[in-house]
């Protein structure tokens, strides 16, 4: 073959893939049961997210929740100012509205007093199955405002928790409103707060036992009161709990088509007990709970996107939020949905669905804070890298304005773990803080995701605090000031000029 002929050749093929290059399918082309896929000119002309550097991201959020050495107030307040206006690990408030949490704070500093539970539910995804992030939040808030035990749980647990062992046996049937196809249906919407109940027919058992999981916290193996939450009920329900240290006792109901509440106090913490029951009544959830303080109660939804609430009885649900004293609502989802993300579009019509859940909540437990984090970074191949599924940022950025625009607060999990790409840097980090799918986090990152949020709700609760020796209107006036203002104050410190008196020295 001539040398001409051969360089033809070559550059007749080089033609081919430029064409291929240009004109081929981003989404490949489909041969019988194969997706045949030809780099694109697009995909190459994409810019590469940026490496993630792990450590270092978890290193300067601990140090943002970090307040430095003060001995006067006003570099106390600006410390304050500018971690709830400009830092991106805060928790985003309804109109920069500082004092979001402060009902809910003084509730928890009174709970002692009043030796009074009040909850905090925890509604997510699979991200926080087997009580990971919300036993770190739990222990945590705990440790600050008192309380105990693996708190709310189901009377049929069909995914473990590292918090309580339990068991069940005898007549109840689980229904749920979410699930797979394996999943049992009520002929009625009456599910509960956990989503789910136990239709306890006859004679029943439900069996807790303290955890012997490694990565349970020591606060959730303490039980010393416990309750089970009940409704529709036949008349003489009886309910007998029986401990390892504490004789047995029964509590009857007369027949309630309500929702009802039955609790035993202990003398001391117990490490396995049973609940007897006798009757007919719809078993929304067993309670494990401490002599007071707050409980974080753990309820994870497994492929949900979090649209599921408003199919279920308002009045069952607010009934037993009431009973519940509970104070803050935790709504966790977002990432499901990804996957059938095509555009701005349908991201729209996901935060219709989501107002509709808000207004929901605000219904059924208008006393509840509510509190919305969104969505950890998800990594997808392409063409042959890890890096964040296209529509997460806008996704994230809808769903914190759709939050914060129906007076609901946002904790923006995605750049608290260093935004596009960390997912990624989070599976390779030695040790693992994400597992092999690129999706979940490991019980260590769970840690790490579960200990931010905690510190964050607790430097708020910081700053409560320290405004209740300062007059309101003078703290008003200094967090609402101008960041034109703010600038120019602070240069004039350095100049040695003395600023307006904001606060009372």
């Amino acid at each position: 073959m001539k040398a001409s002929h051969t360089l033809l050749f070559i550059l007749s093929v080089f033609l081919l893939f430029g064409i291929a290059w240009f004109a081929f399918p981003a989404e490949g082309v489909r041969v019988g049961g194969l997706s045949l896929r030809f780099p694109s000119f697009a995909e190459a002309q994409m810019e590469e997210q940026e490496t993630v550097d792990v450590d270092k991201v978890l290193s300067d959020v601990n140090k943002s929740f970090e307040m430095t050495c003060s001995t006067t107030q006003l570099d106390s307040l600006e410390y304050f100012r500018d971690f709830l206006t400009t830092n991106p690990n805060r928790i985003y408030l309804p109109d920069n509205d500082y004092t979001y949490f402060d009902s809910l704070f003084q509730l928890l500093g009174q709970a002692r007093n009043q030796q009074k539970i009040y909850r905090v539910m925890h509604y997510g995804d699979s991200q926080i199955e087997m009580d990971r992030i919300s036993s770190v939040l739990r222990q945590r808030l705990q440790e600050r405002f008192g309380g105990s035990g693996p708190n709310m749980i189901p009377a049929v647990q069909r995914i473990a928790s590292i918090s309580v062992s339990q068991g069940y046996s005898g007549g109840l049937t689980r229904y749920t409103i979410y699930g797979d196809s394996t999943t049992r249906r009520a002929s009625h919407n009456r599910y509960g707060v956990m989503t789910q109940f136990s239709q306890c027919s006859g004679t029943a058992t439900i069996s807790f036992y303290k955890s012997k999981h490694t990565q349970a916290f020591d606060k959730a193996r303490e039980i010393t009161k416990v309750s089970i939450l009940f409704g529709n009920n036949s008349d003489n329900f009886k309910a007998t709990l029986k401990t390892d240290l504490t004789p047995q006792e029964t509590k009857e109901c007369a027949a309630n088509s309500g929702v009802s509440l039955l609790s035993w106090d202990l003398p001391e913490p117990v490490s396995k007990g049973t609940l007897t029951l006798q009757g007919n009544a719809e078993v929304y959830a067993v309670l494990l709970d401490g002599d007071y303080g707050v409980a974080i109660d753990n309820n994870p939804l497994r492929g949900c996107s979090g649209t599921i609430f408003s199919r279920i009885n308002a009045k069952v649900m607010e009934e037993s939020f009431n009973l519940l004293d509970t104070r803050l609502i935790i709504l966790q989802f977002g990432g499901n949905r990804m996957p059938g993300i095509s555009g701005s579009k349908a991201i729209g019509s996901y935060m219709k669905e989501l107002e509709k859940q808000i207004e929901y909540f605000k219904e059924v437990a208008p006393e509840a804070t509510l509190l919305f984090i969104g969505p950890a970074d998800m990594g997808k191949s392409y063409n042959g890298k890890i890096g964040t599924w296209k529509g997460l940022p806008e996704l994230n950025d809808s769903l914190r304005s759709t939050a914060l625009r129906h007076d609901v607060a946002y904790w923006d999990m995605f750049h608290v773990m260093g935004g596009e790409g960390s997912m990624a840097q989070f599976v390779k980090h030695k040790p693992a803080l994400a597992g092999p799918d690129y999706i979940h986090f490991t019980f260590l990152g769970a840690q790490e995701i579960g200990n931010n949020l905690a510190k964050s709700l607790l430097l708020y609760h910081d700053f409560y605090q320290f405004r209740q020796d300062l007059p309101n209107d003078s703290v008003a006036a200094f967090m609402n000031k101008d960041r034109e203002l703010i600038e120019k104050e602070k240069e004039a410190r350095k100049n040695k000029f003395k600023p307006f008196n904001y606060y009372k020295e």
